[in-house]
C-alpha cells in the first residue's frame, strides 16, 4: 500500500481493504475500518461518516495496514481486544480471547442469577477475559483468577487490578488449596489442542502463546483433564463447573466427567455458531467426600 500526503481517508481504506484482502486477511474492510479508527481515535461510527466526506488519511495508517497484512493480530497492532462489553488491554505473550468464549460466560451468569455473593473462579485466566466479565456485569460477586505464563499474567493484572479480582501465579493444576470447597462456580478455557495439530490461521499459529493452545498429550487432554479436576476440589457441593474445549472433544470430556462420578447435570452447550463449544456439570458430591 502507498501512502501519500493529502489522500482522502475514504481511498485510504478502500486501498487498505484490498491489500488486506489479497492477505488473506478473513475480514479485510472491518480492519482496515479499525486501524484507521485507532489512529484517528474517533470511534468507528464517527469514521464510517468521515468516510463519506473529505477527510484524509491519518498519517502512519500505511504502516499498519502492512503490518497486518503480515497476519499480525489487529489486537496486537491496537492493543485492545473487544470482549463482551470490555475493552482489554492485549499483545504478545497472552492469548487473544475469542468471541465463542462469550457464550461461556454467559452460562456463568445466567447460573449466578438469584445468588447472593457468589464466589467464582477462573482457572487458566489469560487475559482475564472471563473473569472481568463476571466481576463487571455481577457486581456483587467475589472473583478470583489463576494464570501461570509470566507474560499473561501481567496482561491480566492490568485487565483484572481495576475490577478486583484476586489474581494469583500459579498452576490450575494445584492452585488455591486454601479455597478448597468454597467456590460455588468454577470456570475455565484451559489450552486444549492436540500437540500434533497446528492451527490454520497464522494470527494463531505465529502470535498465540504455545503455552496458552496446547493442551499437553496426544489428544490436548491433559489440561482440560486437570481444570476438572481441580473443579471438583475447589467447588462446594452442588457447585456449577462450566469449560470451554474444541467441538471435537465434547464427546470425550462428557464422559469423562460422567465416569468421575461426582458430577451430575453434565451438559454440552452450542456457540453462536452452533458448535459444541462449552461442557458443563453440577458437583453432586465434594472432592472431600463430606
Amino acid at each position: 500500500m502507498t501512502f501519500f500526503p493529502g489522500q482522502s481517508l475514504a481511498d485510504a481504506v478502500r486501498e487498505a481493504t484490498a491489500v488486506l484482502s489479497d492477505a488473506g486477511v478473513p475480514t479485510p474492510r472491518v480492519d482496515a475500518e479499525l486501524l484507521a479508527e485507532h489512529l484517528l481515535g474517533v470511534g468507528l461510527g464517527r469514521l464510517r461518516a468521515m468516510l463519506l466526506g473529505d477527510s484524509e488519511a491519518p498519517e502512519g495508517y500505511a504502516d499498519l495496514v502492512a503490518e497486518r497484512a503480515q497476519r499480525v493480530p489487529l489486537q496486537h497492532i491496537t492493543g485492545v481486544a473487544h470482549f463482551r462489553y470490555l475493552t482489554l488491554a492485549v499483545g504478545p505473550g497472552v492469548f487473544i480471547p475469542r468471541p465463542e468464549t462469550e457464550s461461556v460466560v454467559q452460562l456463568v451468569i445466567d447460573h449466578l442469577q438469584g445468588l447472593q455473593h457468589p464466589k467464582v473462579v477462573d482457572l487458566g485466566t489469560g487475559s482475564g477475559a472471563i473473569a472481568a466479565s463476571i466481576a463487571y456485569e455481577v457486581p456483587g460477586a467475589e472473583v478470583h483468577a489463576v494464570e501461570f505464563s509470566t507474560f499473561a499474567h501481567a496482561w491480566a493484572t492490568k485487565n483484572l487490578k481495576p475490577l478486583g479480582v484476586k489474581l494469583v501465579q500459579g498452576d490450575l493444576r494445584n492452585a488455591l488449596p486454601e479455597h478448597d470447597g468454597t467456590f460455588d462456580v468454577v470456570v475455565s478455557n484451559p489450552p486444549y489442542i492436540p500437540a500434533e495439530a497446528i492451527p490454520n490461521e497464522p494470527e494463531v499459529a505465529l502470535h498465540d502463546p504455545p503455552e496458552a493452545l496446547y493442551g499437553g498429550g496426544a489428544d490436548g487432554m491433559e489440561l482440560p483433564t486437570a481444570a476438572a479436576a481441580s473443579a471438583a476440589r475447589l467447588l462446594k457441593s452442588g457447585g456449577f463447573f462450566v469449560m470451554e474445549h474444541a467441538e471435537v472433544q465434547a464427546g470425550w470430556i462428557s464422559e469423562h466427567l460422567k465416569a468421575a462420578g461426582c458430577w451430575t447435570q453434565v451438559t454440552t452447550h452450542l456457540d453462536l455458531n452452533g458448535k459444541e463449544r462449552a461442557t458443563s456439570a453440577v458437583l453432586a458430591i465434594a472432592a472431600s467426600g463430606k
